[in-house]
């Protein structure tokens, strides 16, 4: 057996001045090179679907909805401050003042951001279905959007149960939002019946979420039975309400030409939009 020994490290000779000097100018055009790459590589990153360095490029108010519903997923609803909202979307309280102001308003903004997931799929084709299939399409579509959100809804959901004038207001968002998802699926929702349709199908739903924050099956056979069974039973009330209208048209006729003669409530409505948000009142 032979004895092994480290390698011995090779002695660096040193250069001549004129290949010293040739030596740092290859260096240096080495270094500008490799700068270069870099730089550009933190270009490309950046432009590569709106992103830096893999994370997504947020507008300032879904950051501040993104960071509640981290928060409203780890911590009891009651405890989040909106100091703690603005802190973990990287924003001054200031800033955050400007974009919402509650944190309720922050959680009727995720409300927008599901609509628009929502409003922005591929819905060709929809309308050759008949009804109860279009209205069932997009609300399943709906709970898709809500997927990443549902441990914070879950615990949202279980803070606001006992707080009536919390889930009033939460009735408000839901009705602005739900008449974009009935225009979805091509059904009206102006004049009486239609906010009858309207406040149906928002009750609706919430019945069928409260099946979904607890349906752990990957098909979600139990939230599509719950909201088939919702949707039937609307197509019902409205079937009773199309008779009461039809029986009681005489009588709206007389009511509507009294309320002619009063006169008109012109009282000004002008105001801050953000105050008036009925989300803030959660």
């Amino acid at each position: 057996m032979t004895d092994s020994k480290a390698p011995s490290k090779r002695p660096r000779k040193a250069a001549s001045p004129a290949k010293a000097g040739d030596a740092q100018e290859g260096a240096a055009r080495e270094s500008a090179a490799h700068a270069s790459v870099a730089q550009e590589s933190d270009k490309t990153g950046a432009d590569d679907s709106g992103t830096q360095g893999g994370a997504p490029n947020l507008s300032p108010r879904e950051a501040a909805v993104e960071a509640l519903m981290r928060l409203a997923a780890e911590q009891p609803w009651n405890d989040i401050e909106v100091s703690d909202i603005a802190r973990e979307a990287g924003l001054t309280l200031a800033e955050l003042r400007d974009l919402f102001p509650s944190k309720g308003a922050v959680l009727g903004g995720l409300t927008r951001i599901i609509d628009r997931k929502v409003l922005e799929g591929d819905l060709t084709g929809l309308e050759e279905e008949p009804t109860r299939e279009r209205l069932f399409d997009v609300l399943m579509r709906r709970l898709d959007a809500m997927e990443p959100y549902k441990p914070a809804l879950r615990r949202i959901a279980y803070a606001l149960r006992g707080e009536p004038l919390s889930m009033l207001a939460l009735n408000g968002v839901m009705l602005n939002s739900h008449r974009y998802m009935l225009a979805a699926a091509g059904i009206d929702t102006e004049g009486s019946l239609g906010q009858l349709k309207l406040q149906g199908v928002v009750i609706a739903f919430a019945r069928v979420t409260q099946v979904w924050l607890d349906d752990d099956d990957p098909a979600l056979a139990r939230t599509m039975a719950r909201l088939d069974k919702e949707i039937r039973n609307g197509e019902r009330i409205m079937e009773r309400a199309e008779d009461v209208r039809r029986l009681t048209a005489p009588l709206r006729a007389i009511g509507r030409s009294f309320l002619d003669r009063r006169p008109r409530d012109r009282r000004s409505r002008d105001g801050d939009g953000d105050e008036s948000d009925p989300a803030a009142a959660i």
